[in-house]
């Protein structure tokens, strides 16, 4: 399945920013939390402990916001040591690694602020996501 180079119309970009961040961001914490659970994440939250990130998704006018903790990933607010912005499309090619995050970044397509080491750790991160061991791979099978 190729993700189309597609980037969100502006109203519903618009519309989606007036919405609260904190359940997306939950969201994203919840579903991190359960690949990690279940070995499709294989993260070492000692590295990620204590760092909050963002996620800007451009076109969608969004920005979810994670802490890393001892125990896991949770919704937050705070200083942010690592921003990653990119259209959704952008964002959905790299997970599913149609496009790898270094090509993304060099095109201009993946923005990535804030503490280096930090940035590779977490791109190295995405880059080891077993997605065969999810529903999704059914889908992307397809």
């Amino acid at each position: 399945m190729r993700i189309p180079d597609l980037t969100l119309p502006a109203p519903l970009g618009r519309l989606l920013s007036k919405l609260p961040a904190t359940p997306p961001s939950q969201l994203l914490a919840g579903s991190l939390n359960l690949l990690a659970k279940r070995g499709v994440l294989p993260v070492d939250m000692a590295l990620l402990e204590g760092k909050h990130f963002e996620i800007q998704l451009l076109d969608a006018g969004l920005t979810l916001s994670l802490a890393a903790t001892a125990h896991g990933f949770t919704a937050s607010r705070g200083p942010v040591d690592l921003t990653l912005a990119a259209q959704c499309a952008d964002f959905a090619r790299m997970l599913l690694r149609e496009e790898d995050p270094d090509t993304l970044f060099f095109n201009r397509k993946l923005r990535i602020e804030g503490n280096t080491e930090l940035g590779l750790i977490v791109k190295n991160l995405l880059d080891s996501i077993d997605w065969s061991e999810t529903p999704l791979a059914r889908l992307m099978v397809a």
